[in-house]
């Protein structure tokens, strides 16, 4: 792969910011720098474009540009990932969920569903999911379509199956799924109540009013100015005492929001809407 510093400079990733920004409505200017700039030579690489191939396809082609935002964004995920996190949020979280008789829950950078239908499985193991309902947003289009499918290969089921055992929850992470030949569906009881739809955390506000919000591994990739406008997103997304969880290498670490976040677990990054 070409070093990224390389293949553009300065003025041309500003350029290829602002025409995205412009052009499509998504802005990146908060990312972190080296992440982008390795995408964005990845995608030159992959594509094998100069950077004045690149600016034309990103001005001219809608469906260049979906390609190309496949390749920005960061689809890693897996189902159960981290099995000490969904064991403290079995322990510390659910209890206090339980106690409403409506539970909405938002998994933010859903990517192509796991993560959503973890918290599905859980809820349903607790009894809770008929009265909760699950929304999973990302700005990814693709990944979407696949997460509403809800179908995996039985080569990631293996392996999250083993997370799931690590979890404490009882059974076997098959018991969610149908299998098929080569793959695996998510039992439609655990689809009724999860909704995929596009949502942008760096321009689009608060579509609802949760108990919990989810957004774990996303951070690490922006910026500190753009993840105090994201906390604040969220902040204002949650009910009073309703609960943040965010990834194993990412904290609140503002003095303003650590005054609006109580620290539930700080291994696991639980937190805890304080005030109105």
């Amino acid at each position: 792969m070409p070093d990224a510093k390389e293949s553009l400079t300065d003025a041309q990733l500003t350029e290829l910011i602002d025409i995205v920004k412009k052009i499509h409505g998504f802005d990146f200017s908060d990312y972190t720098e080296a992440s982008f700039r390795r995408r964005i030579a990845r995608v030159m690489m992959i594509k094998k474009l100069e950077f004045y191939d690149l600016k034309h396809l990103l001005i001219n082609d809608p469906n260049f540009f979906q390609e190309f935002l496949e390749e920005i964004t960061v689809n890693v995920t897996e189902m159960f990932r981290d099995p000490a996190f969904y064991k403290s949020l079995h322990t510390q979280v659910i209890p206090y969920l339980s106690t409403y008789q409506h539970i909405k829950v938002w998994c933010a950078g859903c990517s192509t569903g796991e993560e959503a239908y973890s918290l599905a499985i859980l809820l349903n193991e607790e009894k809770l999911l008929k009265r909760s309902f699950i929304y999973g947003t990302d700005i990814n289009t693709e990944v979407l379509n696949y997460a509403k499918k809800g179908i995996y290969s039985l080569r990631k089921i293996k392996s999250y199956a083993e997370n799931y055992l690590f979890t404490g929850l009882p059974g076997s992470l098959t018991d969610h799924f149908t299998m098929m030949y080569d793959a695996a569906a998510i039992h439609s009881e655990l689809k009724q109540n999860t909704l995929f739809s596009v949502h942008n955390l760096i321009s689009d506000t608060v579509f609802n009013e949760f108990q919990l919000i989810s957004c774990r591994n996303v951070f690490i990739y922006f910026e500190t100015e753009l993840q105090h406008r994201i906390l604040d997103l969220f902040y204002n997304s949650l009910c009073p005492l309703g609960y943040l969880c965010l990834g194993n290498k990412e904290t609140i670490r503002s003095d303003i929001f650590r005054k609006k976040f109580k620290v539930i677990n700080q291994k696991e990054n639980i937190y805890q809407k304080i005030g109105s």
